[in-house]
């Protein structure tokens, strides 16, 4: 889903958003692909930091845009009209609830012997 939500804002700024939210949006891909791989790569206490961090990046992602849909971010005032908002706004929802069984998922087999 980290990868997924990152996805989508690229492609974005492959559809034409740029500026201030085009730069935004290209460190958000970049660091869901980081996330992503550090998710499936780390063990251990790095993994438990890795999936604590994108579940706190996915919940911030989707946090801006329901920010941008109602009362404007950096000058920025989103509509559900405009591309993908309304899927992205699904993703990141699922994105965070699966990210939050995950983390509490890694901290349980963390405390087991």
């Amino acid at each position: 889903m980290v990868l997924l939500m990152g996805g989508i804002h690229l492609y974005l700024v492959f559809y034409g958003v740029g500026g201030l939210l085009g730069a935004l949006f290209v460190l958000n891909a970049v660091g869901a692909l980081v996330l992503a791989i550090a998710v499936i790569v780390l063990r251990g206490r790095l993994l438990t930091l890795a999936t604590v961090l994108s579940l706190l990046f996915m919940v911030g992602t989707l946090l801006a845009l329901v920010l941008a849909l109602t009362v404007g971010l950096f000058g920025i005032h989103e509509v559900l009209s405009f591309k993908l908002v309304p899927t992205t706004l699904v993703v990141e929802s699922i994105g965070t609830i699966i990210l939050a069984v995950t983390v509490a998922l890694v901290l349980r087999s963390r405390g087991a012997p």
